[in-house]
């Protein structure tokens, strides 16, 4: 079973929170530096940008996991809705510059012979509304999905199948030419967004630094919850939800605003994707996406937030690597570090490293809660 690590719930910003915002910034700084000194390919910016986004991704299921305990297989669903919400208004933004050169139509509606844009297509001409539905959506369905199912007190692993088959069912509900969301395709074929072309180098660096600015603003949001008076409350939940029943708590509402908050951070994690690949279709609902999620968090660290989303940047670079090597190899590689980590290092990569260094410690002859408390 995976042990949480150590909660310090007295400041905002310990040392490992300040050095992963030091990490971020740099970042930030760094890799526009490189790029436009000629050390970094252009192609790695985007690349990094989309790590970013899987780091925040993350960070969102390890408050929803890591803290209060409960187990999401369908978060890949609220990244993907984040998408596809920015996906659309990047669709209304080529207006009649597509193929068929219809200035209302997507392409692919004219091609299915669509008379008039669907309503859930219109405001998706404005960017600010685009923006509040890739938050509002994802937030909307957790909202639904969690006040039934926590009120019926699912938990453990039912709860964890339900999620997927929420994932499933949209999956195959985005695979439809009839929804209006470009079936098998997907959205794609994007110009630009706010004026800046999408293929200009500059608004990808753009893109990069705004993910970083986001993964900072999802850690500092989700941190200030967990070192709140709820965030105790949430972690005794997780802990012993019965025993906080007892209390006199009402653990359904602490359970439904993080699961609400969870899935708009990956909403956001969604709508940044999006430009920086230049598509989104609906594989990105496939439950597998989902479970890879769980094991970004679980490597990295679950209960660390950081862990997260180390975990979340180490996997993806491994995938990016090994599926253009090994393509067939990648699953079995993920599978073999996932068995691994869960037998040898139960706390993941950040948790094996805080006991190697409270190991350290020890041996100097030094209370390793004293390291704890400064970290």
């Amino acid at each position: 079973m995976l042990t949480p690590a150590p909660l310090n719930r007295k400041r905002l910003l310990n040392t490992r929170g300040w050095t992963f915002l030091i990490v971020l910034a740099a970042i930030a700084v760094g890799v526009p530096y490189l790029n436009a000194t000629g050390a970094l390919p252009d192609y790695a910016v985007s690349l990094i940008g989309k790590y970013l986004c899987f780091a925040l991704l993350a960070i969102a299921l390890d408050l929803l996991w890591g803290y209060c305990g409960i187990l999401s297989l369908g978060h890949g669903a609220f990244f993907a809705l984040g998408g596809y919400a920015m996906g659309m208004h990047l669709m209304r933004e080529i207006g009649d510059r597509g193929v068929y050169a219809n200035p209302d139509l997507p392409d692919f509606m004219v091609f299915l012979n669509w008379q008039e844009l669907p309503w859930f297509w219109w405001g998706f001409d404005l960017f600010w509304f685009a923006a509040v539905m890739a938050l509002f959506v994802p937030g909307l369905l957790a909202f639904v999905f969690g006040w039934f199912a926590f009120r019926s007190r699912v938990t453990g692993v039912y709860l964890s199948i339900i999620t997927q088959a929420m994932t499933y069912a949209l999956m195959l509900a985005f695979f439809r030419n009839e929804m209006g969301f470009g079936g098998n395709n997907g959205l794609t074929d994007f110009k630009d967004v706010l004026g800046f072309d999408l293929q200009s180098q500059d608004t990808r660096i753009g893109l990069m630094v705004l993910s970083t600015l986001a993964v900072a603003l999802g850690f500092l949001i989700c941190r200030a919850v967990v070192i709140s008076k709820a965030g105790k409350v949430i972690v005794g939940i997780r802990d012993s939800e019965s025993r906080m029943r007892f209390l006199g708590y009402r653990v359904e509402g602490y359970k439904l605003f993080v699961f609400v908050l969870s899935a708009m951070l990956a909403g956001l994690a969604g709508a940044l994707y999006t430009p920086q690949v230049g598509i989104i279709n609906p594989g990105e609902f496939s439950p597998a996406n989902s479970i890879e999620i769980v094991i970004w968090v679980a490597i990295g660290g679950r209960g660390t937030l950081v862990g997260a989303a180390i975990g979340a940047v180490l996997i993806a670079a491994a995938k990016t690597l090994l599926t253009g090597l090994y393509p067939e190899a990648w699953l079995f590689v993920l599978g073999g570090i996932f068995v691994f980590v869960t037998i040898f290092m139960p706390r993941g990569v950040l948790g094996a490293w805080d006991s190697m260094i409270d190991e350290m410690w020890h041996t100097r002859g030094m209370d390793p809660r004293e390291r704890r408390l400064a970290a």
